[in-house]
């Protein structure tokens, strides 16, 4: 089973859906992960209706974090503002469909981040020192 999991990561990584930037984009976030360097910009186009019209993400890294991001943009379109910011953690760990090693939880998790970032309008991550930026 694992398996079939690596290779729909690797398929993600190799192949990133809504990869690039989005020209018009309402709400963006960047961050980074400083302890391995992986990086992700989110962006995401939201109409009057607080929906996701389209998202799009650039980044470079491990391919955990890669096919994290692609996976979580493939089910945010058409959804509500609102509904991007009840996403957890667990949901995105279970969409990769392996387990992640402790290290290797901020890898997985840094789409989240940025696409929470994007969706709460954030110019830097509350309480931390963040390499976060934004507009929204």
């Amino acid at each position: 089973m694992d398996d079939m999991y690596r290779d729909y990561i690797l398929d993600h990584y190799k192949n990133p859906r809504n990869f690039g930037e989005l020209d018009g984009a309402t709400h963006t976030y960047h961050d980074t992960n400083p302890l391995c360097g992986d990086e992700i910009t989110m962006f995401l186009l939201v109409d009057d209706h607080d929906t996701v019209k389209d998202v799009r993400f650039t980044g470079r890294g491990c391919a955990i974090s890669q096919a994290s991001a692609s996976i979580l943009t493939e089910e945010v379109k058409g959804k509500s503002l609102e509904e991007l910011r009840t996403i957890d953690r667990e949901h995105v760990l279970q969409n990769l469909g392996i387990t992640v090693s402790p290290a290797r939880v901020k890898c997985a998790l840094l789409s989240l981040k940025a696409l929470k970032g994007s969706a709460w309008g954030l110019t830097e991550w509350p309480g931390e020192q963040s390499t976060g930026t934004g507009t929204a």
